[in-house]
């Protein structure tokens, strides 16, 4: 369901405020995960005592309140009529040209624009590449070698990230998408790095240092790629 319901923001936001739209988005998604994570605390998923658990109630839990947020989405969305609203608005601001006979001839991309293309694809593949190698294996780390908590300890990432989506795309507006991302990459590959070095006897404060930094990193390469 991601990929369409990312899409369908764009169809129905006019240009300008569309990096407003995906934090939020992103944001709103954050929040699911950690709700989840929530849910995770009280079934102690990661409780050792619950290595060999029955997984049915906590599954149910879960689709219920999939369905539940799909049930609202059909009832609310009205993509038609928003998409029409969001192309009137665009001609009407001056975003965009009304489409005539004249100017709606397809051109080509240029080589550098291929290129520039292949190249953002390329980087969004290796940043999530990458993240979900890490985040994938990372319930048996936490366990096994940090001897924490795996919900709260991503809980702590998620936070930091639903407060820094929304700074994030302000503070692309001023440098620039680019210089945000670059700045993003950054932090990322230091809180990975610095974690590597991390074990059950670290500091506390330490570790949630390098949780929160992960996901103001994560949270400002996201919202503006």
């Amino acid at each position: 369901f991601r990929s369409p319901a990312v899409a369908l923001m764009p169809d129905v936001t006019v240009k300008p405020l569309r990096s407003k739209a995906n934090a939020i988005i992103n944001l709103m998604g954050t929040a699911g995960g950690i709700l989840v994570l929530v849910l995770g605390m009280v079934f102690a998923t990661s409780a050792v005592r619950n290595q060999m658990m029955n997984y049915t109630v906590f599954y149910a839990v879960i689709a219920g309140i999939m369905v539940t947020a799909l049930v609202i989405f059909l009832l609310t969305v009205k993509e038609k009529a928003w998409s029409k609203q969001m192309q009137e608005d665009s001609i009407r601001f001056g975003i965009e040209e009304e489409e005539t006979e004249d100017n709606t001839e397809k051109r080509k991309l240029s080589k550098s624009e291929i290129r520039s293309l292949l190249f953002i694809l390329a980087s969004i593949a290796l940043w999530y590449f990458g993240y979900n190698a890490v985040t994938s294996k990372y319930a048996v780390y936490a366990g096994n070698i940090l001897d924490k908590d795996y919900n709260t300890t991503m809980l702590i990432a998620q936070g930091a990230a639903i407060i820094s989506y929304v700074p994030s795309g302000s503070i692309a507006s001023k440098f620039g998408r680019k210089k945000t991302i670059l700045a993003g990459v950054i932090m990322l590959a230091t809180a990975f790095t610095c974690a590597a070095f991390t074990r059950a006897e670290s500091a506390t404060w330490m570790m949630n240092a390098m949780f929160a930094l992960a996901g103001v990193a994560w949270a400002t390469i996201n919202v503006n790629s």
